[in-house]
């Protein structure tokens, strides 16, 4: 990787609570672009407090104790970790924008009591104090990581990755490039296969096969071509085919069929596997789209992305409710079918049969089970497939609790502003509509995030 410059290590030690009063305060101020100068960021910001509020009694008693049950949590200390966990989604988002080419990651730590932010250059480490968060300096920024990251993944198209390499991925909290293998030498091998240095990496050893969850035995369960399983991922509307669900692109090739789940059978409109591991399912008579997850009172508001750190709740229909938390962003997965890229690492454990279910952080979709290693009896580690990718690959509209029909009159598009599921903008002429609740930011304009906009004119 580029070597940028060696930085003093600098922290600035700032507790969540502080970030969750300045947030609510809305005394932010930050700069928007690398090289312009400061400008203030909107009040519209959650407090604590809202976010909590917003939370209570809308997450399902499943994903309450299984929250309980991995943190060793109260109910009420579930709630404020998930209100911690909502806030720095939001302060990761404001980051990335703001700090450009200096910024090198977010994440929560410390059981979700600190929320750091990483920067390249301690000049920036009183804008990220004006976050709330607290600054860590450090060498690589994450586009730096990417660069290694993509230098890989090439290598792996158009030839089957080694046996004794399982993946690879970003490690934001140790400011390095990860490869997964049997043995260091094998994962130094691959690295310099890649045109990468030894200090470009570090090897991370585990002789863990990641496999997908599919295929084995009767969320939702729906079988595929009548033999294999699968778990429904989130309810999804298509604008041609009507309503569906979105679930993990290897459970079904397109034009496969469907039978079980809550309906009448269907078949697979949409599948991309290996390369990414998505697909949109068309529903046939009986099915009825919701908001909720695996038929109880999971209710999903919106598809807020969760940050590193930040506890995650799946559910499939082998072992139901499991939670653990995101360890890591764009990870590639080598599988025996072939690599996957752009996957959530997580520590959530699931089974055979759990493909394609749901991951969701408190009342924010997250993405669909993929794969992983190990199972809920010993633990491991699983993979999921972010739900924006899905939404935008698919033309798809998730949906949501805060997605009733949008204002049918349209507005120009604008920054820090609430967006419900159809609601209808304008931005440089050309009209929109919402796929995703969500509360828009600087640089979010509609041409540049169409997981979130559907172009309609």
């Amino acid at each position: 990787m580029p070597d940028i410059g060696s930085h003093p290590r600098k922290v600035t030690t700032v507790n969540l609570r502080r970030t969750l009063a300045a947030l609510g305060a809305g005394a932010l101020t930050v700069t928007a672009v690398v090289g312009a100068s400061p400008s203030a960021w909107a009040d519209s910001a959650p407090s604590h407090e809202d976010a909590r509020a917003s939370l209570v009694g809308k997450v399902d008693g499943g994903i309450l104790s299984a929250m309980r049950a991995e943190f060793g949590l109260t109910t009420s200390e579930v709630y404020d970790r998930l209100a911690s966990e909502s806030v720095a989604a939001e302060v990761e988002d404001r980051a990335q924008k703001a700090f450009g080419g200096y910024y090198a990651g977010t994440w929560l730590a410390d059981d979700a009591t600190r929320l750091v932010v990483a920067v390249t250059d301690d000049a920036y480490v009183s804008e990220v104090d004006r976050l709330g968060a607290e600054a860590k300096v450090v060498k690589d920024s994450l586009a730096d990581l990417n660069t290694a990251h993509i230098a890989l993944d090439r290598l792996s198209h158009g030839k089957d990755v080694p046996d004794t390499v399982h993946g690879w991925y970003s490690d934001v909290k140790a400011n390095t490039e990860v490869v997964v293998a049997d043995s260091r030498a094998a994962g130094r091998d691959f690295a310099r296969a890649a045109g990468l240095s030894a200090s470009d990496v570090t090897v991370k050893v585990s002789r863990q096969q990641p496999q997908p969850f599919a295929d084995i035995v009767g969320g939702s369960a729906y079988n595929i071509n009548g033999s294999s399983r699968c778990s429904v991922g989130f309810s999804a509307t298509h604008p041609s085919y009507g309503d569906g669900f979105l679930t993990a692109g290897h459970c079904g090739r397109t034009g496969a069929s469907i039978t079980g789940g809550t309906g009448q059978g269907g078949s697979f409109r949409y599948s991309q596997f290996p390369g990414t591991d998505y697909a949109w399912v068309e529903a046939g008579s009986g099915w009825t789209v919701a908001p909720r997850v695996n038929g109880s009172s999971a209710q999903v508001a919106n598809g807020t992305e969760a940050a590193v750190g930040a506890s995650v709740c799946r559910s499939g229909s082998t072992t139901g409710w499991h939670c653990g938390t995101i360890s890591a962003k764009n990870q590639s997965v080598s599988y025996p079918q072939g690599t996957v890229s752009g996957m959530t690492r997580t520590t959530v454990c699931a089974e055979p049969g759990d493909s394609g279910g749901s991951y969701i952080s408190g009342g924010s979709a997250q993405g669909m089970t993929s794969g992983g290693s190990g199972n809920c009896s010993s633990g491991g580690t699983t993979f999921f497939e972010p739900l924006t990718r899905a939404i935008a690959n698919t033309g798809t509209t998730l949906t949501t609790t805060d997605g009733g029909p949008g204002d049918p009159g349209e507005t120009t598009w604008k920054a820090n502003t609430s967006y419900q599921v159809g609601a209808q903008v304008v931005y440089n002429g050309v009209s929109y509509r919402c796929r995703i609740a969500h509360t828009s930011y600087p640089g979010w304009e509609p041409p540049n995030t169409p997981a979130l906009w559907e172009r309609i004119g």
